[in-house]
């Protein structure tokens, strides 16, 4: 079996122990907590199951020291410093904060790093880290002649369970200037930039030196119910980032994400479309493609709007997926030769059978083959 430790227990930490706890090669060892009232608690009692005698701890020194083959590294905000701790610990990493592709100076870093000390680093996550750039170049392998790659997210804000990341990280309820001018797009293009340049290395675009990036926000014309309260007319309701690969000035590859809370009352009159929150992937080529993927979100696009306020959910689906593709690399990861090892190196990752589908659970059965 192959033990990891779980690093954070927020939404993307707990549906990563589930998924642990549920994955028939893979032992939950412990797990590192920010907050006090969360160490020693028991971890399955934490995510809601029964207790399973493994427990939570403040201790990061002492966890590392306990004999694991993995961290699933998923704080809140990425900390190089303890992700290069962890990694000289021994402990290989898994994170969807981050690493997905990075530039040469930092590969060449985290390659001697992770050489010295035997072990492998590889990010991944859902958008970006999965449907922004390993999806859209599985699909690309049905085309030629690729002319342009679109990936791009439309989700409804409101049912994030997560206040203050929509209020002071995602810039919702200020002014449009406060959010358009907050940085959010050069924080969050640390991960959406790599997604482009994969893309571009892995199809051999000569993509222009720079990227373009834009941020466009709407506002309330009307009082929104939120996770961060009500949006009163003139705050921010609904944002368009996009991130984009141009040759001689023209777009050819594209990351995109639209956040909106709601689309009942913004100014630009900005509309989810009648395919509701959905992540699109769009090939152009010989010949293209367009996929719509759906169910990484919290409910369908009917019922965005119940009566008596925003829908907040607290296992969000999209967070689920995030988790999942996380913990389903790390048999991958941990039988890799040490190194930064991206989607471009590792083989296709899959996910595994329902516990009670699974042949390791049903030991009375013989194998069909």
């Amino acid at each position: 079996m192959i033990r990891v430790i779980q690093w954070a227990t927020g939404g993307v930490g707990r549906a990563a122990i589930e998924t642990i706890l549920d994955h028939p090669e893979l032992e939950l060892a412990g797990a590192w907590v920010h907050s006090a009232d969360k160490d020693g608690a028991d971890l399955g009692t934490l995510v809601g199951r029964d207790r399973i005698g493994v427990t939570a701890t403040t201790d990061a020194e002492a966890l590392l020291a306990r004999d694991a083959d993995c961290v699933l590294y998923s704080p809140l905000l990425a900390d190089g410093k303890t992700l290069r701790g962890i990694l000289a610990a021994g402990k290989n990493v898994v994170t969807p904060l981050g690493w997905f592709y990075p530039d040469a100076k930092q590969r060449e870093r985290y390659d001697a790093l992770c050489r010295e000390h035997g072990v492998t680093l590889h990010g991944t996550g859902i958008h970006p880290g999965g449907i922004t750039e390993k999806i859209p170049l599985a699909l690309t392998a049905l085309s030629g002649s690729v002319t342009a790659v679109r990936a791009e997210e439309f989700s409804d804000i409101r049912t994030y369970a997560a206040p203050d990341v929509v209020r002071y990280w995602m810039k919702f309820g200020g002014t449009a200037e406060e959010a358009t001018s907050s940085g959010t797009a050069d924080a969050l293009g640390s991960g959406y930039r790599q997604s482009v340049w994969m893309i571009a290395d892995a199809l051999g675009f000569d993509l222009d030196p720079e990227l373009r990036v834009t941020h466009e926000a709407a506002v309330a014309t009307a009082p929104i119910e939120s996770p961060i309260g009500v949006i009163e007319p003139g705050q921010v309701a609904a944002q368009r980032l996009r991130w984009q690969g141009t040759v001689d000035g023209e777009p050819v590859i594209t990351a995109a994400v639209n956040w909106f809370m709601g689309e009942a009352a913004l100014d630009p009159p900005w509309e989810f479309g009648a395919a509701g929150e959905r992540y699109e992937i769009e090939i152009a080529g010989d010949p293209g493609s367009f996929t719509t993927i759906a169910g990484m979100h919290a409910h369908p696009a009917d019922d965005r709007a119940p009566a008596g306020g925003p829908r907040v959910v607290e296992r969000h689906p999209g967070i689920v997926a995030t988790a999942a593709h996380c913990v389903n690399s790390i048999p991958y990861v941990v039988a890799a030769a040490p190194g930064v090892h991206t989607y471009l190196d590792l083989p296709l990752t899959a996910g595994r059978a329902a516990p009670h589908l699974h042949r390791a659970h049903r030991s009375d059965r013989s194998p069909a083959r």
